[in-house]
């Protein structure tokens, strides 16, 4: 009896699988498998990832693991660079940035071989890589296949695929389990007729052992440390399952079979953790209670919406979209993003649920997302799919805060904090300096030392990561947690206060040598280079993080002399902002000319997002200052960049540009259907970001830019509905957090605010609403 209710069970499902996948508010959904990995369905649980294709008789799913890195710990401190930074330094006093930059690329730069350029596979520096593909083969009727789907549900993290051959309706689930360490596919049909599939596991390289075992597959691996050996050791596990299971192997393959329905069951894991992951990988399947399906399902479900439920957003679109495939409605939005403004709250959710789905913060010694978050179907992964610090992981923490997700900035917290005592040996190398810097770049094994080249290398990155640090204590209010960290922002300033060199013309103190990130100019002399002395961005990152030390020790009443003395160093560096002849905030010192003014980096508006010195309410020339500097630059640029401007053109409060920018995030990033090649930045059709190729920062900072037009709480207030576009006159959201730990929930109707919730510390609270300061009480 049981039997017959579940196989009524799967045949209701697979009627409403179509029905529901269009009518999800929450949901991708397309008509056709995917052709490319861009257009697959991520899935992850912070561990593992998984990527189906939904292909109906040869499926690849990618599976990643987040650890999965070669190269191993490696000094790479070029311990004699101190003795050229004086000379470095002089020819800049001088005018002289090309003489400075040559002797920089000489003597300042990586000792080894760095990021091997990006390729850094097989040198120390190491590469995040996939983990394998898992191949299944259908053996399906002849007949054609009809009413094809496949899904992503963002409200579970499950995504399935559904189609009918004949009167077999067939529903494959697929998830990674937020309760376990496990990915489940669940290959569902609606008879108790016998299904057969072929399993194997694919890799192309530094794969030790490959087991058939009774009901699996084991394999087990290591990567290389890119000094001639091994070091990262891996395993990965599958489990297959099934009424009456029939299991042969042949070849490198498995064929299983079984009545009805059939589940396969995925685990991975790494020597990152300090254990042996082929321990790891038995214990955790063994540990799991494979018959009950239905009650792995729940326990997963449950684990996520304790999270992800936290926030909720509708912008009350019209819900006949819904009914459109996902690739199609990307590019209706880029045609007019004012008639769906439901495609922008999915963005949103989706960049939350990236978020949740990259990086697993319970567990010890948790990693970030990466350039890829945890996933990528290469072996060398663009840009060895490291942690690039001069905006790109920052960029994909911008919105955890806001976007009630604040445990999810504790592994790039962690990460800065392990990263700030390799940077110790950092300062004393190249300047002989106390404290801790970083450079450009990191890797799972504490890299911190510049790149191989002055122009994208050299640009200090510690004090941009402070940023980080001081901002989880504005939105958390934990002074326990301050505590922890303030030798780590004192550690920073100290570097900063020990290295800064007076400008000869202007008699400010700043940085140097320095870049502002991967931007260059054209000296008098006709030459480019991109190396300076107090590049605005440092200028406003020193300034930021000396006002965040001495804060931190007034709050926690040290009264350290150090952050005493940093009160008077404040009159002399530079202001944030310094405007130029054009009216446009100016990048250097100097108003060279730029070389290319529509950038992709605007790293002189840093005081504009993520940091707060320029605003309309405060410092009403900057922000005209800024905005005209926007203007130049361009709407367009990569995937991430654009990401930014979006936040750039919500803090000026300009809620229709940042919509404006927001379609252009969107735009397809296919220019043929057969072809596939890329037409430049913005979204592919599964809404990963197109730097190009796909980076995930993208995503996450579009996140955070829609988040920034509902609500801001940057200057000593809660700003509700800051840059609201005129096509989402209508909505309501709940559970954004602002700064001082307040949760908001509000609805608004023409562009005003009608309802309004605000929860935390109990008394008033500054708010600015329709136009009017006022007092909120916080009951």
């Amino acid at each position: 009896m049981r039997n017959r209710i579940l196989m009524l069970l799967v045949v209701c499902v697979s009627q409403t699988t179509l029905l529901f996948a269009q009518q999800n508010p929450l949901g991708l959904w397309y008509n056709k498998p995917a052709k490319i990995w861009e257009e697959t369905l991520a899935l992850g649980n912070g561990l593992i990832g998984m990527m189906p294709d939904g292909n109906p008789t040869k499926e690849k799913i990618v599976l990643n693991e987040i650890s999965m890195w070669s190269g191993s710990p490696e000094d790479p401190n070029n311990y004699d660079a101190y003795k050229n930074v004086s000379a470095i330094q002089a020819l800049l006093k001088e005018g002289k940035n090309d003489e400075a930059e040559k002797l920089v690329n000489e003597t300042f730069v990586t000792n080894g071989k760095g990021s091997g350029l990006g390729n850094g596979a097989n040198v120390p520096y190491g590469c995040y890589q996939l983990f394998g593909d898992l191949l299944l083969q259908y053996q399906l009727p002849s007949s054609s296949i009809e009413d094809y789907t496949r899904s992503l549900d963002l409200a579970t993290a499950t995504a399935q695929t559904t189609f009918r051959i004949g009167k077999t309706k067939i529903q494959r689930t697929y998830y990674t389990s937020f309760d376990k360490n496990v990915g489940v596919i669940q290959l569902n049909q609606n008879s108790n007729s016998r299904q057969t599939v072929g399993i194997s596991f694919q890799r192309k390289e530094n794969i030790d052992r490959y087991t058939l075992l009774d009901d699996g597959i084991l394999v087990e691996g290591s990567l290389p440390d890119g000094k001639g050996d091994k070091n990262l050791k891996f395993s990965g596990l599958l489990k297959v399952q099934g009424k009456n299971l029939k299991v042969s192997k042949r070849d490198q393959a498995l064929e299983v079979s079984a009545e009805g329905n059939l589940s396969i069951y995925f685990t991975a894991s790494t020597s990152y953790y300090g254990q042996d992951p082929n321990v790891t990988v038995r214990t955790t399947l063994a540990a799991l209670q494979l018959s009950n399906v239905d009650k792995m399902y729940s326990n997963h479900v449950n684990a996520y919406q304790k999270i992800f439920n936290r926030v909720e957003l509708n912008l009350f679109g019209n819900k006949s979209n819904t009914r459109v495939p996902t690739n199609e409605r990307i590019a209706n939005f880029y045609k007019d993003p004012t008639q769906d403004p439901d495609l922008a709250a999915i963005y949103y959710q989706y960049g939350r649920y990236l978020n949740i789905s990259s990086s697993a913060p319970k567990i010890s010694n948790a990693l970030p997302p990466n350039l890829q978050g945890l996933w990528a179907h290469q072996i060398q992964t663009p840009w060895n799919g490291d942690y690039h610090l001069n905006i790109n992981a920052q960029m994909n923490h911008w919105g955890v805060e806001v976007n009630n997700l604040s445990e999810y900035h504790q592994p790039f917290i962690e990460l800065i904090k392990r990263i700030a005592k390799t940077g110790e040996q950092t300062a004393k190398a190249y300047y002989n300096a106390p404290g801790w810097v970083v450079y450009m770049m990191t890797n799972v094994w504490g890299y911190s030392a510049p790149g191989e080249q002055a122009s994208w290398g050299a640009s200090t990155a510690s004090g941009w990561l402070c940023n980080h640090l001081w901002e989880h204590y504005l939105f958390t209010g934990d002074q326990r947690y301050l505590k922890e960290i303030y030798p780590i922002l004192k550690g920073a300033a100290q570097f900063y206060d020990h290295t800064l060199v007076q400008d000869p013309k202007t008699g400010w103190w700043v940085t140097s040598p320095s870049v502002s990130p991967e931007n260059a100019f054209r000296l008098p002399n006709g030459k480019v280079a991109a190396v300076v002395m107090g590049p605005t961005i440092d200028n406003q990152i020193v300034r930021e993080l000396y006002q965040a030390v001495i804060q931190a020790d007034s709050i926690l009443s040290i009264k350290d002399s150090f952050a005493a003395s940093l009160k008077e160093k404040l009159k002399e560096i530079p202001p944030p902002v310094v405007v130029g002849q054009s009216g446009r905030v100016m990048e250097w010192l100097e108003d060279y000319l730029e070389i290319e003014p529509k950038h992709r980096h605007v790293s002189h508006l840093y005081g504009l997002y993520p940091a707060a010195f320029i605003s309309p309410q405060t410092t009403p020339a900057w922000a005209e200052a800024a905005r005209k500097t926007l203007a130049v630059r361009g709407d367009e640029g990569t995937g991430w960049s654009r990401a930014w401007k979006i936040l750039f053109w919500a803090r000026l409060q300009d809620g229709d540009h940042a919509l404006e920018i927001l379609r252009q995030l969107l735009k397809p990033a296919f220019a043929n259907e057969t072809t596939y090649q890329s037409v430049g930045a913005g979204t592919y059709p599964n809404l990963f970001c197109a730097h190009p190729p796909f980076q995930i920062d993208g995503n996450f900072g579009g996140a955070a830019g829609i988040a920034e037009m509902l609500m801001q709480s940057h200057n000593g207030y809660i700003h509700l509905l800051p840059a609201l576009p005129k096509a989402w006159s209508k909505g309501q959201i709940k559970g954004l957090k602002a700064r001082g730990n307040y949760t908001v929930d509000m609805s608004w109707e023409n562009g005003k605010i009608i309802a309004l919730r605000i929860k935390g510390k109990k008394g008033n609270v500054r708010i600015f609403e329709n136009g009017v300061y006022k007092d909120y009480q916080v009951r």
